[in-house]
């Protein structure tokens, strides 16, 4: 028979917490790219979210998991709804950025650091992204 015990509120919190910093970190990293997607990314994303280091912390089917989900969906979310709240009330950006990058020109008094001046390079091999610059 399986007997559970009931999380306190306390780890609750703990486990939504973890999940929200492990959300907030993969929006970071997938935002940030370099290199194309590639199936392996996949893995490695779905091995983070729900692999055994976590179901060894946070059973499946129980409080925890459910708090940890949870957590990892808001600090997913979160990162992007805060970045639309950046890109809506700055007047360098609109809409269009998310889009593809688009930015309004600097003036003469502005500049980027160089590691934004120059884009990214085309992965090696010939292949295309599928973006058009």
């Amino acid at each position: 028979m399986n007997q559970s015990v009931a999380a306190s509120t306390l780890q609750l919190i703990g486990a939504g917490a973890f999940g929200f910093v492990i959300g907030w970190f993969l929006y970071y990293v997938n935002r940030y790219r370099k290199a194309e997607i590639k199936l392996t990314d996949l893995v490695s994303l779905l091995g983070a979210v729900g692999g055994g280091a976590v179901l060894a912390l946070f059973p499946a089917r129980s409080d925890l998991f459910g708090a940890y989900g949870i957590g990892l969906f808001c600090g997913f979310i979160g990162y992007f709804l805060i970045l639309v709240l950046m890109v809506s009330c700055s007047k360098n950006f609109n809409v269009d950025w998310f889009l593809d990058g688009r930015r309004k020109k600097l003036a003469d008094s502005e500049d980027l650091p160089e590691e934004i001046k120059t884009p990214p390079q085309p992965p090696m091999g010939g292949e295309h992204s599928g973006i058009n610059r």
